[in-house]
C-alpha cells in the first residue's frame, strides 16, 4: 500500500445535514439491486434491517504499524459521522477491524475469523500486498466483496479470476510510468539506480519506470521487508555512480535508507513511491531510529520528489481537507489529523458511495455490480478517475509529481492520468472535485 499524499471542529449544522441526506435517508429505496419496495430487510450475510457489518486488516502492532495503524482510525471517524446523520439507507455501519501485524499468517487467521465468525458483508481496505494476498483466493471463494484493497498490487485487477476484488490507489506499474517519464524529460542524463521491495510493490513499479528509463538505469538493489541495514544495498547503488535513486519502499524502510545514506555520505536525487514518502511519519522514523541524533527529517528529505493522488495535511486551505478535519474534531479520538487518516476517511466515503449504489436491500453481488456500473463516475478528494467496470477492477488513475520542501510538496507537474502497459500519459483537464456541504456523497 501506500501513504496518502502529504497534500491531502464540531459536527455540521444540523440542518444543513438534515436537508441533504432527505435523498439519502433512512428507508428510501435507490438506483441499484436490492430495492424491496421502502422497508429494510436482511437480505444477506452481514445486513440487519439496521445495520451493515464491514470488516478490515491493518497492522496496528509490529514494525509497519507507524502511520498504517492510524488509518483505520479515520475510516472509523467518517463511519460514525455518517451513523451519526442517518447511515446509508437507515442502516448504521458496523466496522470491525483486526490486527495482523503485517504478516499474511495472521491475516489468512483475521480474516478467516472476519468472515465466518463475524460474517461481515464485506471487507474494506485491507492493508499490504504480502498480507492481503495471502487472503485473495479465500475471500473470492466464498463470494464476499473485497473491496479497495490498500496496496498499488496489479493483483487486484483481476475480475476474470478474483471477480470479489478492487483496488482504489493507483497502482505501482503506473506509478512508475510517470516516474519514468518525468525523469527523462527532466534528468534526460542522470545515472539511475533502483531501490525496490521484493515483491510486487518493487516489481510493478520497476516495469514502469522501466518503460520509459532503461537505458538510465545503472544498478538495481533490493530488501525484504524486516530487513533494518542497507548497508551494503546503499554502498552499491553509490558504487554504481548513481546520481538519482528512484525508492519503492514504505516508510520505514525510507527512513533507514536516508540514515544509511547520510552515515556513509550518499547524495543523490531522491524519488520515492508515494508509499513512502509521508515527511511527518518518516520524520518521526528517523528521530525514532537515529536515537535522537536526527531531530529533523525536513533537510534530509528537502529537495526530495514523490507523487501524489491526493490532497493531504499540508494543504489545509483545500476544502477536502477542511472537511476532513471538521468530521476528524467531533470524532473525539485522540491525536491529529494525518495523512493515513486521510486514506481512511477518503475509502470509507468510497464505501458510502458504494453502498448507495447497491440498492436499499443489496446483496453481496449487488454491492460488486453497483461498483463496476457506477464507479468509474464517482468523484472525490482523488485526482483522476477510478478505473471500474465489468472488465476492470483498477483504482484511482491520476497522480501528481510532487517536490517535498519540509513537510509541504510543490507541485511539479498537474495531474498525470494512465493506465497499464502502453497507455499514453496525459495531463487531466477535468477540475478538481469539491465535497458536498455535509460531508456525505450525493446518492
Amino acid at each position: 500500500m501506500r501513504t496518502p499524499s502529504r497534500r491531502l471542529v464540531s459536527v455540521l449544522a444540523a440542518a444543513t445535514v438534515a436537508s441533504a441526506l432527505a435523498a439519502c435517508g433512512a428507508g428510501e429505496s435507490r438506483s441499484g439491486g436490492g430495492d424491496s419496495g421502502g422497508a429494510n430487510e436482511a437480505s444477506d450475510v452481514g445486513i440487519t434491517a439496521d445495520s451493515i457489518k464491514i470488516g478490515a486488516h491493518y497492522p496496528l502492532t509490529g514494525p509497519a504499524a507507524p502511520g498504517y495503524s492510524e488509518i483505520p482510525t479515520g475510516v472509523q471517524a467518517y463511519f460514525d459521522y455518517v451513523n451519526d446523520n442517518g447511515g446509508v439507507n437507515g442502516r448504521k455501519i458496523e466496522y470491525v477491524y483486526r490486527d495482523d501485524g503485517y504478516n499474511p499468517t495472521n491475516t489468512a487467521a483475521v480474516v478467516n475469523d472476519l468472515v465466518l465468525k463475524e460474517e461481515v458483508f464485506a471487507l474494506m481496505g485491507g492493508l499490504g500486498t504480502p498480507t492481503h494476498s495471502a487472503v485473495l483466493e479465500f475471500l473470492n471463494g466464498e463470494k464476499v466483496p473485497d473491496l479497495f484493497v490498500a496496496s498499488g498490487s496489479l493483483l487486484w485487477d483481476n475480475p476474470k479470476q478474483n471477480p470479489y476484488t478492487f483496488g482504489w490507489q493507483p497502482d505501482y506499474e503506473s506509478e512508475g510510468k510517470i516516474i519514468g517519464q518525468y525523469i527523462t524529460q527532466n534528468f534526460p542524463n542522470a545515472k539511475v539506480g533502483l531501490f525496490l521491495q521484493a515483491d510486487d510493490f518493487g516489481e510493478n513499479g520497476e516495469k514502469g519506470v522501466r518503460q520509459y528509463i532503461d537505458n538510465q538505469i545503472v544498478a538495481k538493489q533490493t530488501y525484504v521487508p524486516g530487513t533494518t541495514d542497507f548497508t551494503a544495498q546503499i554502498a552499491a547503488l553509490q558504487a554504481s555512480g548513481a546520481d538519482f535513486v528512484v525508492s519503492f519502499t514504505t516508510p520505514t524502510y525510507t527512513a533507514i535508507t536516508q540514515l544509511t545514506a547520510l552515515r556513509v555520505g550518499y547524495k543523490p536525487q531522491w524519488f520515492y513511491s508515494n508509499v513512502g514518502s509521508d515527511p511527518q511519519l518518516v520524520g518521526k522514523l528517523l528521530a525514532n531510529f537515529s536515537q535522537g541524533k536526527v531531530s529533523d527529517a525536513a533537510p534530509l528529505l528537502n529537495g526530495a520528489l514523490t507523487t501524489e493522488y491526493m490532497p493531504g495535511v499540508d494543504a489545509p486551505d483545500d476544502a477536502w481537507i477542511k472537511q476532513w478535519q471538521k468530521i476528524w474534531d467531533a470524532s473525539g479520538q485522540e491525536g491529529e489529523l494525518t495523512n493515513f487518516r486521510v486514506y481512511g476517511m477518503s475509502q470509507a466515503y468510497t464505501m458510502v458511495q458504494a453502498l448507495q449504489a447497491a440498492g436499499q436491500n443489496p446483496t453481496r453481488d449487488d454491492l460488486v455490480a453497483a461498483i463496476e456500473k457506477n464507479g468509474q463516475n464517482w468523484e472525490g478528494p482523488w485526482f483522476g478517475p477510478f478505473r471500474y467496470s465489468a472488465d476492470r477492477h483498477a483504482g484511482i488513475s491520476g497522480m501528481k509529481v510532487v517536490q517535498l520542501n519540509g513537510t509541504v510538496g510543490e507541485d511539479k507537474t498537474g495531474v498525470l492520468i494512465t493506465d497499464n502497459g502502453d497507455a499514453k500519459i496525459q495531463e487531466s483537464n477535468s477540475a478538481e472535485s469539491t465535497p458536498p456541504d455535509n460531508g456525505i456523497p450525493q446518492s
